[in-house]
């Protein structure tokens, strides 16, 4: 049997406002935690119920030297970018963007989505690109809802969604350039998983819904809470106490660390300041691009 990883910290998520005004639970970078090698972020947008016309995104900004990762719960997004992309987010559909040596990126809500109203859920992850990724080209990976491998458990009371890596049979689709996981498991009450992680990653889960026991302490903790787990195991539990009312729904991510520096400013992640201060300049002489609105 391999050993199950114990429990080293819980952060709670902070609420804050991101782009436009639209409010989102950060778990880190906070006071607390700045990262978690190789995520650089996690925001969890809403869940907010927006009334006609008052839907709220991230107008026009710049990326550089890392991927962003936004995964739809409900409400619809419209993206478009510098390089001549764009296309719309719906409920379930994944966007992997590796903003590389940069781009211009706006992620506003759909159209149709700000003139009706409606419940806006959703969750961005920010994985770090190693150095000898900093400056590749721009790519993006669409994945629609219907193009996500989903697993089950033997006893059908445990599903997944496979964004990264391979869980309950399901192996992921996207390719990643670091090394990660990243399952979103549906646990209805009494279910329980064990997930094979590499002994080297990082790995911590995040409830987006319910209470969730984790870890060899089988510890109760609920929704917008981060947990990180210690580096002594090859396998992470999860389960949904027996009398739970709903079922749970819990991120599991995890990545082999990178172990480079990380100096960080807004929207740019590089390895030292001099690099920081030349994405500042190409920046500002329009060397990423603009989107043609």
């Amino acid at each position: 049997m391999s050993a199950v990883r114990s429990i080293a910290h819980v952060f709670p998520a902070v609420r804050t406002t991101e782009g436009g005004g639209f409010v989102v639970h950060r778990p880190f970078p906070t006071r607390q935690l700045m990262d978690f090698d190789p995520f650089l972020l996690l925001d969890e947008m809403g869940p907010t119920d927006y009334a006609p016309g008052a839907a709220k995104g991230a107008p026009d900004h710049p990326h550089r030297g890392f991927e962003t990762v936004t995964y739809m719960l409900a409400g619809r997004f419209g993206h478009k970018d510098s390089a001549g992309h764009s296309g719309t987010l719906n409920p379930g559909d994944v966007q992997w963007m590796t903003a590389g040596a940069g781009v211009i990126h706006s992620e506003m809500p759909d159209p149709e989505f700000t003139r009706t109203g409606g419940r806006m859920h959703g969750l961005q992850l920010w994985v770090n690109l190693p150095a000898s990724d900093k400056m590749i080209a721009p790519r993006y990976q669409e994945m629609p809802h219907a193009g996500i491998p989903q697993g089950r458990s033997a006893d059908g009371k445990a599903t997944v969604k496979v964004i990264a890596g391979e869980s309950l049979g399901a192996k992921a689709a996207i390719e990643t350039r670091t090394p990660i996981l990243y399952l979103h498991f549906t646990l209805a009450p009494g279910a329980r998983v064990e997930q094979p992680v590499p002994p080297a990653w990082n790995v911590f889960a995040y409830g987006v819904s319910g209470t969730a026991r984790y870890g060899t302490e089988g510890e109760a903790i609920g929704a917008q809470q981060m947990v990180a787990f210690a580096g002594d195991g090859e396998t992470v539990t999860i389960a949904a106490p027996a009398d739970a009312t709903e079922p749970v729904e819990v991120l599991l991510i995890g990545g082999l660390p990178l172990n480079e520096p990380v100096v960080r400013y807004g929207p740019f992640v590089m390895n030292t300041e001099q690099e920081i201060r030349q994405a500042v300049l190409d920046y500002q002489a329009g060397r990423m691009g603009r989107i043609s609105h």
